[in-house]
């Protein structure tokens, strides 16, 4: 990364090991882009009026050159309780997203041809 990777815990206390598993999830992603600019990942306790345990969210900005690459997880279901959980879900679309934009930088991915906004028959 050309930039050094942030971190923002917000209303929870910040982790050692919880930024130790991001820094490794980020690390992978680097090995399927290059390319990438820069990476911030957000991870929070939204809400403090909660039935059930602590809930987690995850927000996962991935600069690369021409895309900023967005993926959040919310708290909307039981899963969102484990904090790593919920990181390992953020990263694999981050990591899905990623592979996309690299096939279509390559060139892997046909583009429809179009004519007026609509496409060619």
């Amino acid at each position: 990364m050309q930039t050094p990777l942030e971190v923002d815990f917000r209303n929870i206390p910040p982790s050692a090991a919880l930024s130790a598993a991001i820094r490794k999830r980020a690390a992978k992603l680097e090995t399927f882009c290059d390319s990438i600019v820069g990476c911030h990942v957000t991870i929070e306790s939204p809400h403090h009026h909660h039935h059930q345990g602590v809930r987690y969210a995850v927000h996962i900005r991935l600069t690369v050159p021409g895309k900023v690459i967005s993926v959040s997880r919310e708290p909307d279901t039981a899963a969102h309780e484990d904090a790593y959980l919920t990181l390992h879900d953020a990263f694999d679309a981050a990591q899905r997203q990623l592979q996309d934009y690299v096939r279509v930088r390559r060139g892997d991915v046909k583009e429809h041809a179009t004519q007026n906004g609509r496409p060619v028959r």
